[in-house]
């Protein structure tokens, strides 16, 4: 197959127009003189730079490898369809079985566009950060990387040392096994399933820590906690963090909400703010 760069041009663009910022949990701002979203908005929510996707939409560059569309696809909020009709455009076969495990259904989507105000990530169920909103990004950091295992949390925490700087030092032992329990008891759910086999094998590749931890076999699917996020910018947060399954069994939303009254509420709004001017400065 090859790719039809001036039919995915027009495909990407008209599917950004389409797209309300508030919708994306991006603040409208008062200086928008064409509907949708900014195509550097596209590129940072996709997780590229965006020089490659300008050229994507100017009908130039490399051909998009399926990583980069299935992040494009969460990005600007495709139906499974629509990332199907994607894929052909730019010249790949669609993925195997519409309902993906990187699909996610419009209806979580939204829910992350009316959360403006509240972290919220949607993970796949080996731990792949497959969107989030802008204040759960400026809180954690940018990790939905179009990378196999770039995007996944388990992964960036043991093979990524600056993953952790956002934890305190105290709570890491706690965040490992916690990691690796809730893997383990979804791996188990899917015996034949190739991605976890890759992830297994390159994070028993990291070092003696997953290893030794791994051998433990302890189990144990993460539902809620408490959580300390140190911030750069605003300080501690004490956040609760809820997990709610997806109705397809194979997604999960992440809630992060500070305890009423706390001093979270106050930083967690500052960290808005932060977040919304970073945005209209990229703009």
């Amino acid at each position: 197959m090859t790719i039809n760069r001036p039919e995915l041009a027009d495909f990407l663009r008209r599917s950004r127009e389409r797209i309300r910022p508030q919708d994306a949990g991006l603040p409208a701002g008062p200086r928008r003189r064409t509907p949708g979203l900014r195509r550097e908005e596209v590129a940072q929510l996709a997780g590229m730079s965006a020089d490659y996707y300008i050229r994507l939409e100017q009908a130039r560059g490399p051909q998009p490898s399926p990583q980069i569309l299935a992040a494009l696809a969460r990005a600007l909020r495709l139906t499974s369809d629509e990332h199907d009709h994607l894929c052909l455009l730019a010249g790949h076969q669609p993925p195997a079985g519409a309902a993906s495990g990187d699909h996610i259904a419009p209806g979580l989507l939204h829910l992350l566009g009316q959360l403006p105000t509240t972290p919220v990530q949607i993970l796949s169920a080996l731990g792949d950060v497959l969107a989030q909103n802008p204040i759960a990004e400026a809180l954690l950091g940018g990790v939905c990387t179009v990378s196999e295992h770039g995007r996944n949390v388990v992964w960036r925490w043991f093979a990524d040392p600056a993953a952790r700087a956002a934890y305190p030092p105290e709570e890491h032992d706690h965040y490992s096994r916690l990691h690796i329990a809730d893997l383990r008891a979804a791996m188990a759910r899917r015996p034949d399933d190739p991605a976890a086999a890759r992830l297994l094998a390159r994070l028993l590749s990291t070092g003696e820590e997953f290893t030794r931890l791994w051998a433990l076999h302890e189990v144990a699917v993460r539902r809620r906690s408490r959580m300390r996020v140190l911030h750069p910018e605003t300080g501690p947060l004490v956040l609760d963090c809820q997990v709610l399954l997806a109705p397809s069994g194979d997604q999960r939303v992440i809630i992060l909400t500070p305890p009423p009254g706390s001093e979270a509420v106050q930083r967690l709004a500052l960290l808005r703010e932060l977040s919304n001017e970073a945005f209209a400065a990229v703009g």
